[in-house]
């Protein structure tokens, strides 16, 4: 796919007499910059992100406009302005509403950097733009053209999230079947998605599943590899159900060649295949451009047919019978709010987004009461058991590794021979709970053993309020074995076990787990690789999401400069009040 580039602005001082003095030190600015993010950054896909600068200075409006139709040309989502002097505030801005931008005024003496940057911001907030301000805390000579840490964290977060906001426009959520079983985050609200993300909605019956299974639209070929590929590398696990009901070998054998047939479909679905074409399905070839998709599954499909948990657990992971590659991003249960979660982790991180059930808060005191163990470490205030019916990425079994050995999550690009038969190894498949799914199908078997910072996320649709996201970093813990076997066999031993142990803070929602868990606002939750929480903060103010708990700390919080009009007391209830006057980023714009 064609990626949204960085666009990088070096705007300059108008005047004639003074400009042409600039002109290198303005462009060596922006040369800087395009350095750090091509370097550090990457799309989906692995290969670097991708900057246009401006063909020249910036200092009057007319180049700011030619700037602007260079900008369209290239496919430019993210806007960045860069300068070491005084400009024409509101004459070389960059005006487009739809687009993330920033501005970067470096600190130096020589010239008013400074001065310009605070006048844009004005400008910016009185035209209703919200806009990153970007500036170092040390004061830099002219020349120096190294970038300083607290410039290049800024600059690299607001990048970061300004991609992920760029990425999501224009495609789709594709949503396979309708609500499961009344669950709110499944009731797909078309308007969140095209008001706030810039996305459209595509829908599907499960049926299509089956449609396409029976007439035969795959690849045939592909089948015959993924098939032998699951056999040989995805071992069967206990059967849990009484042997009374459980299924023959013979319709063990057919689920799993049904559940493979889904995984490809659900790809095929999301992103089309143009081997149906040579098939001579050519509808069926061009799928709904999905970013990311739901499955309802339960209960009008499992009461019927294989569950869809193989086709969710490693369309998540970042690695399939064709070797390491992009999660394709598949929500459980349709929730399309946690869908959205997920995407936002993925966007940011270019890992795998785990999908789960929030399930039990365990107190140290229950866990004494239950296995006689004392939780330590990172688990002594408690965790929560976050587990799910088996359609959880395998990525959070934690077992890739990095250099030292230690589990981690990684982006495709990084995967290993090793990591991903660690990970197969790792994991089994538990025949499905038929009192739970009727028509049978294989959960993922895991449990998280690594201790890995992770954020938990969940965005929230509420009634005259809007969307709102909850943040939450912590570690996943491990325990042992006994002590796992105990907590694991009190609920259902077939599904992925991830114990997370959220950072607490002594304050209002991160007063102790419990009340993290008392405090969140759903049934599911999405868990990121790595401490992401600053940057999620920044995605949310561009797409005028309110945070309504987190545990970031406050000096990482990083917002558009307009917030501080709103209240700096207050830092939560100056971004709802914020995003509540700017308002949704794609309505806003089709006024």
């Amino acid at each position: 796919m064609s990626y949204p580039k960085i666009g990088i602005r070096p705007v300059i001082d108008g005047r004639s007499t003074v400009r042409y003095t600039l002109e290198d030190q303005t462009m060596a600015l922006a040369q800087s910059v395009k350095a750090l993010y091509e370097s550090t950054l990457r799309y989906p896909d692995g290969t670097p992100v991708q900057c246009v600068i401006a063909e020249k200075t910036i200092g009057r409006v007319a180049e700011a406009v030619a700037c602007e139709e260079l900008f369209v040309r290239e496919n430019v989502g993210v806007s960045l302005t860069v300068t070491p002097c005084w400009c024409y505030g509101t004459e070389v801005m960059d005006d487009n509403v739809q687009r993330p931008k920033a501005v970067y005024g470096f600190n130096g003496t020589e010239r008013p950097g400074a001065v310009y940057l605070a006048a844009a911001m004005a400008s910016y907030a009185q035209k209703g733009l919200p806009v990153f301000s970007i500036y170092g805390h040390d004061v830099k000579d002219a020349g120096d053209t190294e970038i300083p840490c607290d410039v290049a964290e800024k600059l690299l977060r607001f990048a970061r999230a300004g991609l992920a906001v760029a990425i999501m426009r224009g495609k789709a959520y594709l949503s396979m079947g309708g609500p499961a079983m009344g669950i709110g985050g499944s009731i797909v609200k078309d308007d969140f998605f095209q008001n706030y993300l810039g996305m459209r909605n595509e829908y599907i019956d499960m049926i299509e599943f089956d449609r396409r299974i029976n007439k035969g639209i795959y690849d045939h070929e592909e089948f015959e590899k993924a098939y032998a590929w699951t056999r040989a590398n995805c071992p069967e696990g206990f059967d849990f159900n009484p042997p009374e009901i459980q299924h023959t070998r013979e319709q063990k054998d057919e689920e799993w060649a049904y559940c493979v047939k889904m995984a490809m479909i659900a790809k095929d679905l999301m992103k089309g295949n143009k081997k149906l074409e040579e098939l001579g399905f050519y509808e069926e070839s061009m799928g709904h451009n999905a970013i990311l998709a739901g499955f309802q599954g339960q209960r009008q499909w499992t009461d019927y047919l294989p569950n869809g948990d193989f086709m969710e657990s490693i369309s998540n992971t970042t690695f399939d019978w064709n070797g390491p590659r992009a999660p394709y991003l598949l929500a459980t249960e349709n929730d399309a709010l946690n869908g959205v979660a997920m995407l936002f982790g993925n966007l940011l991180t270019n890992t795998a987004s785990i999908f789960c059930d929030v399930r039990t808060y365990w107190s140290p005191e229950a866990v004494k009461r239950v296995t006689g163990y004392e939780l330590e470490g990172k688990a002594a205030g408690g965790f929560i058991h976050l587990i799910n019916s088996g359609a959880a990425a395998l990525d959070g079994a934690g077992a890739c590794t990095d250099e030292n050995g230690n589990g981690v999550m990684k982006p495709f690009w990084e995967i290993t021979e090793d990591d991903m038969k660690n990970t197969m190894e790792a994991t089994t498949w538990g025949p499905a709970n038929l009192p739970y799914f009727r028509g049978g199908g294989f959960s993922s078997t895991f449990r998280t053993r690594a201790c890995m910072p992770m954020t938990m996320v969940r965005v929230n649709l509420i009634e005259g309020l809007g969307p709102v996201l909850q943040i939450a970093e912590g570690y996943t813990v491990d325990l042992p074995d006994d002590v796992h076997n105990t907590i694991n066999l009190r609920t259902d031993p077939t599904w992925p076990t991830t114990y997370f142990a959220p950072t607490v803070t002594g304050n209002d929602a991160f007063t102790d787990v419990y009340s993290v868990m008392a405090n969140w606002g759903a049934n599911h939750c999405s868990l990121s690789y790595g401490h992401i929480g600053a940057d999620l903060l920044t995605l949310a103010s561009m797409l005028r999401i309110p945070v309504s708990m987190h545990n970031v700390d406050t000096a990482k919080v990083y917002r558009p400069a307009a917030w501080s009009a709103f209240g700096t007391k207050d830092l939560e209830g100056a971004d709802y009040r914020a995003c509540a006057n700017f308002g949704p980023l794609y309505k806003r714009a089709a006024k």
